[in-house]
């Protein structure tokens, strides 16, 4: 069944439109239209794609609109009393906030995909939503195919979520995992993933840890309860990673992945964005390529492990249309009530952990000079801080001339016991400041 093939009663089907037929939209139509069929098994009713809203009319789609669906102007939706749901699929913060708004406000519900604008506006976005009598559902936002939002929303419920931790960006992982595997340099990779379309034209957002910082401040509001600026939750991305760091971590047993965490710890929450050293031979540390993962531990059902594409046209609308599905049966407008952490009116339920306690276990790299007593004084300072060695490795320069390049100085690779943040940061300022260390340290957080 075409689901714009046959004109049909609209109390028997709900009818759609898409604001932004990127590459999503485009996925979406393709779903809406090629498998109707499909969709209306699960809804019980016809998925009706009424109108699709471009920029610009004469843009290639990759799909054949039925005629009549696809306008430049935002009104033929927004104005169509017929239509139930918007397909919010803008990009950015403006003038996607004030779309969403406006097409509450004309009595649409709405489903979106865009993370940045949740995390920006969320709060200020499901109040209005709810004042309204709307709905907004956002699986998508998070993770593309991977289901947790409803997971964490919904299935989880029953539990109180002690901590969450994940792989949420796709390019930053597809970029280390070719760096790990093949010995491609950054700049070689994020150029292949700019090909592959796994990264934008400027993929800052993704390599600097913010896309992977916003998700996570969606996902600790449904977990947690907490409202978080995600401008506040410690980041630091992979566009500083040295290929180095990524032999040495193999060398040791581990993998390095841009990790975002979420622990609930006496009340307060531990939240932080890094590249983190994973034991191989989890299922984390096997995540490749453009893969999400996300691990939630619930008190009642202990660690549960999803997998999946996180980004990319068919996963992210297979997200869309379930959430569009949801909406037209009925379940979106039950669990967003439950959902009263996105609300402007009501306090955080947890306070953000102060980053100096937080704990674990760490990688240290230093170019360090290649004379007696070097690493005596390393293991000093980091004594004073209360942090013992749990390893070292230190090669032999392979020849006289490589041991006195870069002014006679040579790599050290320490693995410490578990220490709290604070101690760890000013250790390795303190280490900074030896007359033998050259250069900073390489400091990362490490989970086995």
């Amino acid at each position: 069944m075409n689901a714009t093939s046959t004109k049909q009663k609209s109390s028997d089907r709900t009818n759609v439109a898409i604001i932004g037929m990127g590459t999503v939209g485009a996925g979406v139509a393709r779903l809406l239209i090629d498998h109707g069929d499909r969709t209306a098994r699960h809804a019980g009713k016809t998925i009706w794609l009424s109108k699709a809203v471009v920029r610009d009319l004469s843009k290639p789609r990759g799909i054949d609109l039925p005629e009549g669906v696809l306008t430049d102007s935002i009104d033929d939706v927004l104005n169509d009393p017929e239509i139930d749901v918007v397909i919010q699929l803008m990009g950015g913060l403006s003038p996607a906030r004030e779309v969403m708004l406006r097409a509450m406000e004309a009595g649409k519900d709405i489903v979106t995909a865009n993370k940045a604008l949740l995390a920006e506006h969320g709060a200020e976005l499901f109040t209005r939503a709810r004042e309204l009598g709307r709905s907004i559902a956002f699986e998508a936002a998070v993770a593309g195919g991977i289901p947790i939002i409803a997971n964490i929303s919904q299935c989880l419920s029953a539990n109180q979520i002690e901590s969450l931790e994940g792989i949420l960006n796709g390019t930053s992982n597809f970029i280390v995992s070719q760096m790990d595997e093949k010995g491609a340099g950054y700049e070689e990779t994020v150029k292949r993933a700019q090909e592959l379309g796994y990264a934008e034209a400027d993929p800052a957002m993704d390599v600097d840890g913010t896309d992977a910082a916003q998700k996570l401040a969606i996902l600790s509001h449904l977990a947690f309860g907490a409202t978080v600026d995600w401008r506040d939750i410690p980041r630091q991305g992979i566009d500083g990673l040295d290929p180095a760091d990524l032999v040495y971590a193999r060398q040791l047993g581990y993998r390095i992945k841009l990790l975002a965490t979420a622990r609930l710890v006496d009340g307060e929450l531990e939240l932080s964005v890094a590249p983190t050293l994973v034991a191989i031979g989890t299922p984390m540390a096997e995540v490749r390529d453009a893969f999400n993962a996300i691990r939630v531990v619930g008190d009642a059902v202990g660690p549960v492990f999803y997998h999946g594409l996180g980004a990319g046209q068919m996963p992210t609308a297979s997200a869309v249309v379930a959430d569009v599905i949801d909406t037209a049966v009925g379940r979106t407008p039950i669990t967003f009530e439950t959902l009263e952490y996105f609300s402007a009116e009501r306090p955080p339920r947890t306070a953000q952990r102060d980053v100096d306690r937080l704990r674990g276990r760490y990688y240290l790299r230093l170019r360090v000079a290649n004379d007696p007593g070097t690493l005596a004084a390393i293991a000093g300072v980091l004594s004073s801080h209360s942090i013992s060695i749990a390893s070292v490795i230190q090669h032999e320069p392979k020849s006289k001339d490589e041991a006195n390049a870069a002014e006679n100085t040579v790599p050290l690779v320490i693995m410490t016991h578990e220490a709290s943040e604070g101690a760890a940061s000013r250790a390795t300022t303190d280490i900074e400041a030896l007359p033998a260390i050259s250069g900073q340290v390489v400091r990362m957080p490490v989970r086995e």
